[in-house]
């Protein structure tokens, strides 16, 4: 799963791609950044609960969960029609699972904005038409053939039509297809064709060094945009979290400190592109490691054994699961077992965010 972060040219999108990849060092030895290709990278998901766990069991490494990011070049008017590169960047995002846009919310004389001033919501309007324009022509370009293929018969050639049409029509109302609700057969008939408006998104307000929470107009604008479309929001100041990942512990803190900060503001935007993505972690726990591994929202218990490894979930026989709260309570597995809260789940259980497992398999 990966999300792509995209934008208008001048808001700080690759200020803010290369901070995050650039704290990875600091944040954990285990999974330091590492180029993919020139504009890729994987960032660690901060969760604070891989310490809290450390604290009862004592491992040899800790392993967090990992986002993949695209930095994805700007996107400019016209790009549906070719303008800026414009379909080779849109093919990009067809790709990713998932939105970051940037918007810029701060006044700059030496950063030229595109549009010629600062206006965050028409900045996400400009995107979000462009998207919904690439996928209207998908779309027309999709059904000649998809209605061809129904006079043989094809059931799923059917569902296809259907989808499309419906796709259309609510793409025509200017509404992105992330809001729409289709049936889980049609959404399958088209999945193949990577609609850009149908991904979930996420709004990063790249606000001024004195609006760290961003508490100004504009970023007020995009909160208020967001919850009208049902996204989030995290405010973050690029310019001030890419000089914060050059500077080495303490100096770090002291200046986190300074500006009445816990954390870097990115390990936000990594946790809450996670949740974007539709992404969960649980834990395994051991003298060998504590890792966190991923799977998505309403995995079941043998699905989420396959992450660890295929096998596991082919001979999933049961799954033993407890709480952090339990091992905060009683402060070790064996006390856990002890006081009978250590859970024994089957094939159809749904593992929860922040459960710590155990897989039994053949």
């Amino acid at each position: 799963m990966e999300a792509g972060i995209v934008g208008l040219p001048n808001v700080g999108k690759s200020t803010l791609f290369n901070a995050l990849t650039s704290t990875q060092g600091a944040q954990a030895e285990n999974y330091p950044f590492c180029t993919i290709e020139p504009n890729e990278g994987i960032v660690n998901v901060p969760d604070d609960r891989l310490s809290r766990i450390t604290k009862f069991i004592q491992p040899k490494k800790v392993v967090p969960a990992i986002l993949k990011l695209v930095d994805i070049a700007g996107i400019v008017q016209g790009a549906s029609e070719g303008q800026g590169l414009g379909n080779k960047f849109l093919s990009h995002i067809r790709q990713v699972d998932a939105i970051l846009q940037v918007v810029r919310c701060f006044e700059d004389d030496d950063v030229i904005h595109v549009s010629g001033k600062v206006d965050p919501v028409a900045d996400v309007d400009t995107i979000e038409t462009e998207l919904m324009l690439a996928d209207l022509q998908t779309l027309e370009n999709a059904l000649p053939k998809a209605e061809r293929a129904t006079k043989s018969g094809d059931k799923e050639a059917k569902l296809r039509v259907t989808a499309i049409k419906q796709c259309q029509e609510h793409l025509e109302q200017e509404e992105p297809l992330r809001k729409l609700q289709l049936g889980e057969a049609e959404a399958k008939s088209i999945s193949s064709y990577g609609l850009l408006t149908a991904k979930p998104i996420l709004y990063v307000a790249n606000v001024d060094e004195n609006d760290i929470h961003g508490k100004s107009e504009p970023a007020q604008a995009v909160r208020a945009f967001a919850e009208k479309v049902g996204a989030h929001v995290v405010p973050v100041c690029a310019r001030l979290e890419a000089e914060l990942a050059e500077l080495e512990e303490p100096d770090r803190s002291e200046m986190l400190g300074s500006l009445g900060m816990t954390e870097p503001a990115l390990a936000s935007v990594a946790r809450q592109a996670y949740r974007t993505l539709g992404l969960q972690s649980y834990f395994t726990a051991g003298e060998k490691e504590v890792r966190a591994w991923t799977i998505p929202v309403g995995a079941s218990a043998p699905q989420a054994a396959g992450v660890i490894h295929t096998d596991f979930e082919k001979g999933f026989i049961r799954c033993e699961a407890y709480s952090l709260s339990d091992l905060e309570e009683l402060e070790s597995e064996k006390e856990i077992r002890n006081a009978g809260r250590m859970r024994t789940e089957g094939k159809d259980y749904l593992v929860q965010d922040g459960d710590i497992c155990h897989f039994l398999t053949n």
